[in-house]
């Protein structure tokens, strides 16, 4: 067995509750803002935060949610999205983190499989709500601006309450959903001290001054990277995190340059934009020390040509939901082009070839396996899919192939896994498949992703239309698009006589990918 290490000192993580680490360092800065609505210009400082946290978890258990119960939270990016979340944990509930673009059937789904019996989201986003809980036991909507028709959340804040006893290595705290390395989407199960651990084991990865750094904050909240990586691991370490509940260049910029923000967290396609978007001459970036670009690999040219414009480090890191989520990523000093960077503190990696299973040495190619303390639980309620996923020695098979060189840098060579990564965000194939087979007008259908410089990739779907049928791709693109969220849409539809296929039956998405 070959297991790389992290060439990073060990860190110590502490068994606490990941709210009482989260404002660890309110009352050495109790003034200074913690959150600013990056959109209004509102702000709530670090004391404001704790005492809103706290007294909405009272409020909540006030109200009947009780240790255990699951709260859904399908919000943009806004200075509230942290206070429900906190008030969730300290209560000691679960938070499901909810795409807010979902259809109504999505968040529906999502509801169900979660056992969520609170729903709290915003005004514009109510009506997908009210079809989507009609379905469920969930009888009444809580919106965080108090929208006409719905429950306001300040109707809930009550007396402060201190955090509920909870094991944190068996508490689950939040549960984001991801497609894992293939199939429908499944709960991660998150404790407490799977989030804790991972904000501790890049402390001499993402290192922060001391004295108070500013953060735009962006990518959302509901995905792991925006909830662990800006919304938790900035507030963590006192960082001031400046929210934008959508990515809009040009508001972007100018928060930028008017907040002057220190920490720029990306996806390939914003980095992209920084390189080569003529909006970018207009504003002063000189504030920016980094930017960090994760959720899809970051190709080293396009990296170098964006540093070189707006004058600072551009890197990046590697994770996934199941990870809390970050496994390798650029320490201060250690950039090395189109590499994810090093493995963080108290993890191992191996790289092991996914036919033979045999470990492969410095420099060969295999699926990256992770093991640690930022593993998660497992996915609920489906014992076969955590077992096909995580080994009997706690390794995490993360289904993509990774090369680690001889500085123990990690770069992301190919895909095991079937997932498609639009714009950073996961489109698993099975699900579009499922949907597209629907149609009366299709008899058969298999989705992939194709290379795009923006997208990262684009869903591709190769269809077989039924006996007689002429559908057009326009029909067919419009009819996934009234059932899922904007980022999952097909891009591309190609007409096909026969889908490749195995002797078993499985697709055989090589053969298509070989054609495009």
């Amino acid at each position: 067995m070959i297991i790389h290490t992290s060439p990073l000192p060990p860190v110590v993580i502490p068994e606490v509750p990941i709210t009482e680490f989260v404002l660890r360092r309110a009352a050495v800065h109790p003034d200074r803002p913690a959150l600013i609505d990056g959109t209004s210009g509102r702000v709530i400082t670090f004391a404001e935060l704790d005492d809103q946290i706290h007294r909405l978890a009272g409020g909540l258990r006030a109200a009947g949610f009780a240790p255990g119960d699951v709260l859904a939270l399908m919000a943009p990016n806004v200075p509230e999205y942290a206070v429900v979340f906190h008030a969730v944990a300290v209560a000691g509930g679960t938070v499901t983190t909810i795409n807010p673009t979902y259809g109504a059937s999505e968040v529906a789904f999502q509801l169900a499989d979660a056992g969520a019996s609170v729903l709290v989201t915003i005004g514009a986003f109510a009506d997908v709500a009210r079809e989507a809980i009609a379905t469920t036991n969930i009888t009444e909507i809580i919106t965080i601006d108090g929208a006409d028709g719905t429950t306001a959340l300040n109707t809930l804040v009550g007396d402060r309450i201190e955090q509920h006893p909870v094991d944190v290595f068996e508490q689950l705290v939040v549960l984001p959903y991801s497609s894992g390395t293939t199939g429908l989407p499944k709960g991660v199960m998150l404790s407490h001290h799977n989030l804790v651990a991972n904000i501790c084991q890049c402390e001499h990865a993402i290192v922060y001054e001391p004295d108070g750094e500013l953060a735009l904050a962006f990518l959302p909240f509901f995905h792991i990277y925006g909830m662990q990586v800006l919304m938790n691991g900035l507030l963590a370490n006192g960082v001031t995190v400046v929210t934008l509940p959508r990515f809009d260049l040009e508001q972007a910029l100018g928060l930028i340059q008017e907040h002057r923000i220190t920490r720029l967290f990306a996806v390939p396609p914003v980095v992209l934009a920084l390189a080569k978007h003529p909006l970018v001459d207009n504003y002063d970036l000189s504030s920016l020390t980094q930017v960090f670009s994760g959720a899809a690999p970051l190709g080293a040219e396009l990296a170098q040509e964006a540093s070189a414009r707006i004058g600072c480090e551009v890197v990046q890191g590697y994770g996934m939901t199941e990870l809390s989520p970050v496994s390798h990523t650029t320490p201060p000093g250690m950039f090395k082009p189109g590499t994810s960077g090093v493995t963080v503190s108290n993890t191992e990696s191996r790289i092991v070839d996914p036919d033979t299973g045999e470990d492969q040495p410095v420099g060969g190619r295999g699926e990256l396996w992770v093991r640690g303390p930022l593993v998660m639980r497992g996915y609920l309620n489906n014992p076969e899919a955590t077992a096909a996923t995580i080994d009997a020695d706690g390794w995490l098979h993360t289904g993509d192939v990774a090369v680690i060189d001889e500085d123990g840098h990690m770069t992301i060579v190919d895909r095991v896994k079937e997932l498609i990564k639009y714009k950073g965000f996961q489109v698993p194939p099975a699900e579009l498949e499922a949907l597209l087979v629907t149609h009366p007008d299709v008899a058969d259908v298999a989705v992939i992703g194709i290379p795009d410089d923006e997208a990262g990739e684009l869903p591709k779907a190769f269809i077989v239309r039924a006996a007689g049928a002429e559908v057009a791709a326009a029909d067919l693109q419009a009819f996934v698009a009234e059932h899922v969220a904007t980022y999952k849409q097909i891009r591309v539809v190609e007409f096909v006589d026969e889908i490749p296929k195995s002797a078993s039956g499985k697709i055989l998405r090589r053969v298509l990918r070989d054609r495009g």
